[in-house]
């Protein structure tokens, strides 16, 4: 879980954008002391992410709510199935209603989708992957839901590995080889270097500087597989891991694990998922 005090400054953001502290509906109608029940209701098959998000929603807009979460974060549940109870002001419950079930179905959607891709290749020791491909403020929730789904984590954030990309190779303006590329962010970083290459000439390039990881961008699976062989025929201390990404759908990535790679990047875990639909019923 994310740091405690990180997580209420996300969540006091959501809340001041829904001016949960000027609910006109709920204090025109609501006596202030009232006290009510209601549980959570994911309605369609899901892997529940973010329950732990969704309470303390609750508890900071009323730090003696009562929530009761029936699962943990990452459990798989049927359509239909009652996930969490709440008791305590009736006020806080309606008012933080539609901004906990964003996170909660949101969070739920990220671990669903991850989750399909986990269970496509379950018959390979291939990793899925997310990417920095992330919505600005929610990386480290989107991360957490991704792990919640089975899938890993690739680096949080630009300081936590050397990637080299295109873009970089482009900006080198001496036209540095990729070895030379590779050999320069060796000398400047004690990071772990990895090296995006789309051709398997680039491969065998980068090959001869010993990289720690090759991303093959867009690959097909039959150039992988060579990729693969390649890096089999090395000595275990010249392997690096083979990062597939590019392209990488529900169709297609039981194929892409079965070239032998070690791991699957899919930035779609996080930008382009389907929400999960939970409701809040009150119970009086």
């Amino acid at each position: 879980m994310m740091k405690s005090w990180a997580l209420n400054q996300l969540i006091r953001r959501a809340l001041r954008e829904d001016a949960t502290d000027n609910d006109v509906t709920t204090n025109s109608l609501i006596p202030k002391h009232q006290v009510s029940q209601a549980v959570i209701i994911v309605k369609e098959d899901a892997v529940i992410c973010g329950l732990k998000v969704t309470e303390r929603v609750f508890k900071l807009l009323d730090p003696r709510i009562r929530f009761v979460a029936f699962y943990t974060d990452g459990t798989k549940v049927k359509a239909h199935t009652i996930v969490a109870k709440i008791k305590g002001k009736t006020r806080a419950i309606l008012t933080g209603e539609r901004v906990a079930l964003n996170f909660l179905g949101y969070l739920s959607g990220i671990g669903t989708d991850t989750n399909r891709f986990v269970e496509k290749i379950r018959h390979t020791n291939v990793k899925i992957l997310d990417t920095r491909k992330t919505t600005p403020g929610l990386r480290l929730l989107e991360k957490l839901a991704v792990k919640w789904g089975g899938g890993h984590n690739h680096r949080p954030d630009l300081s936590d590995l050397v990637l080299i990309k295109d873009n970089h190779r482009e900006a080198c303006r001496l036209r540095l080889s990729i070895p030379e590329v590779i050999e320069r962010a060796r000398r400047k970083s004690e990071k772990m270097i990895e090296i995006e290459v789309d051709t398997l000439k680039q491969f065998k390039e980068a090959l001869t500087a010993n990289p720690d990881m090759i991303l093959l961008d867009n690959m097909n699976c039959a150039q992988m597989k060579k990729a693969v062989a390649i890096t089999r025929s090395l000595p275990l201390r010249k392997r690096p891991i083979l990062e597939a990404s590019g392209g990488i759908t529900l169709r297609n990535v039981a194929r892409v694990a079965n070239t032998g790679v070690d791991c699957i990047s899919i930035g779609s875990l996080t930008h382009s998922h389907n929400g999960i639909d939970v409701s809040l019923d009150l119970l009086g």
